[in-house]
């Protein structure tokens, strides 16, 4: 059956034309909206933040966590500290400090690796890949793979469990915005692939979370060919061109890299702050409406957030209102900088998500107060 959205539209009182522009004298915008800011939305005009309260209390309450106090992991990702999850997203945060002595493989979705923190050798079916600081890595379901480890790796690892992960529709602005799919790195059967000790190995298997290990009595990466258009592929931040506009401060949905069946991957890079006297510069206070939001700092100083350092994570569930931070917003009009130098991976899903007991072990419990005035 077709569905419509109700098309009814309305104004009422003191509100802009356009969208984060324009603003009442006096106010701040606030967007209610359906489907991440790709259905119908409201705006509203308010004379205070909305997000000035003096008390927040029960399990909705914005979070935020420190992965740079998370304890020691091992050489492998299946002993990565899980954080957040549901049965479409799994987010865990993995100190590799030392080489990989088996091979691993995870039968419940695709895996995506951001590169926090250091360097390595990916040696997977498909031939052999250097990884660097800030990349992104996507592994289909079922690849089998290692780390060499270079330098002591730390990273970023989004499941899509039960789920493959896929390029945005990029719209009128055509396929090569953002990045064109030519800057994809997949791994090659080059000499380091085929230089590997051919020795027993184990291959640790990750299926409804639970371990099986499969020993083969020689090295099953072993390839001497292959085509087709299924592969690990390689992105590195730094390759992205953000979609900008000097006179509209666009939402997150624009800074798409990734999909799956329920959330996206966005990643904010440095870019220039809009230059229109009437556009505001910084992000829109919006409700949280239908999807949870949760970015992962990365480098860089964090223009709408106070307190907030490389390695972080904050998570702000469905259901209610969040925006900048009260400095952030005194800037709203006028930015002392010519551009952002913040880099940062969101992930918005569909579900609600789920904090594990780790993740309350470094909790920040006081960031539900950081919208409060000084």
């Amino acid at each position: 059956m077709a569905k419509h959205w109700i098309p009814a539209r309305r104004i009422e009182g003191l509100t802009g034309r356009q969208a984060h522009c324009n603003l009442p004298d006096g106010t701040v915008e606030r967007e209610l909206g359906k489907e991440g800011f790709f259905g119908p939305a409201t705006h509203m005009y308010h004379p205070r933040p909305p997000t000035g309260w003096v008390k927040f209390e029960g399990p909705l309450s914005p979070r935020a966590f420190d992965a740079n106090e998370l304890a020691e992991q091992a050489g492998s990702p299946w002993q990565a500290a899980a954080l957040l999850g549901n049965n479409s997203v799994k987010l865990r945060f993995w100190q590799c400090r030392q080489s990989m002595d088996h091979l691993v493989r995870n039968a419940d979705g695709d895996e995506l690796l951001f590169i926090h923190r250091g360097q390595a050798e990916l040696y997977c079916d498909y031939g052999h890949l250097t990884l660097n600081q800030g990349d992104y890595l996507m592994l289909p379901r079922s690849t089998m793979w290692r780390l060499e480890v270079n330098q002591p790796v730390e990273a970023l690892l989004i499941e899509a469990t039960n789920s493959s992960y896929m390029l945005p529709d990029k719209g009128l602005a055509g396929p090569h915005a953002i990045f064109d799919p030519a800057m994809l790195d997949v791994p090659g059967l080059d000499e380091a692939f085929k230089s590997q000790r051919d020795d027993e190995t184990r291959v640790v298997v990750k299926r409804l979370d639970q371990l099986t290990t499969i020993t083969y009595p020689h090295n099953p990466l072993d390839a001497v060919g292959w085509h087709g258009d299924l592969m690990p592929v390689r992105i590195n931040w730094r390759d992205i061109r953000p979609l900008m506009s000097h006179r509209y401060h666009l939402p997150p949905s624009a800074h798409t890299t990734f999909l799956a069946n329920r959330f996206v991957v966005c990643t904010f890079v440095p870019r220039p702050f809009e230059t229109d006297p009437d556009a505001i510069k910084v992000p829109f206070f919006h409700n949280n409406d239908d999807f949870d939001e949760v970015i992962f700092y990365h480098e860089g100083e964090f223009f709408s957030r106070d307190n907030i350092h490389p390695g972080m994570i904050t998570w702000h569930p469905c259901g209610f209102t969040h925006g900048p931070h009260p400095k952030a917003l005194n800037n709203m009009l006028e930015q002392k900088a010519e551009g952002t130098n913040e880099v940062a991976v969101m992930i918005d899903t569909r579900d609600a998500l789920i904090a594990t007991d780790t993740a309350h072990q470094v909790e920040w419990n006081g960031y539900a107060q950081s919208w409060q005035q000084p």
